[in-house]
């Protein structure tokens, strides 16, 4: 079924808001998360840096050392809940491996994947926050929208949490389109 939702619209000036976006992230799963998040953005947009403050907020993160997995597609950190963190930089044009298709099924995983612009939609998980980074000034813009019924609630409690942080972070909220 379609689920409604709003996108929400987050100013980070720089890889402090960057990472305290990740780690509020976080914060806001539900146990189990039964969703992903696709990252999307050019070279340098921050997907990295989020994913660092995403991890680092979860139990278990003291042994996960987070890194881009340009080069072996796909890092998986010892955290609860787990997280198969995926890069499809290098596969533009390829379709994404069954590994990561089971991931997405699996509702005991955390899956995060940078540069999700390449894949196509029809491989996109049902439940799932699509993050899009983009220069905005002398920071960026974090763009969040989410599909499917936990996703919405996610998003709920992300656009909670940043309106009662004192400073930091702003969001603005604009409706989305049915997903």
């Amino acid at each position: 079924m379609a689920q409604a939702s709003e996108a929400l619209t987050v100013a980070l000036a720089g890889e402090d808001e960057t990472l305290a976006l990740g780690r509020l992230m976080a914060q806001s799963l539900d146990d189990p998360p039964g969703l992903c998040f696709l990252l999307s953005g050019g070279l340098g947009a921050g997907k990295t840096t989020l994913v660092r403050g995403f991890v680092s907020a979860l139990p278990g993160s003291e042994a996960a050392e987070v890194a881009s997995p340009s080069f072996n597609i796909c890092n998986r950190y010892p955290t609860r809940p787990p997280v198969a963190h995926y890069d499809l930089y290098r596969l533009e044009g390829f379709a994404p491996d069954e590994e990561l298709l089971e991931d997405f099924s699996d509702l005991s995983l955390l899956v995060i994947v940078e540069w999700s612009q390449y894949l196509e939609p029809r491989h996109r998980p049902l439940s799932r926050i699509d993050v899009a980074l983009e220069p905005a000034g002398t920071g960026r813009l974090a763009r969040l929208a989410s599909a499917g019924e936990r996703a919405c609630a996610c998003l709920a409690r992300i656009r909670e949490a940043l309106r009662d942080m004192p400073g930091g972070l702003t969001a603005s909220t604009t409706p989305a389109r049915e997903t």
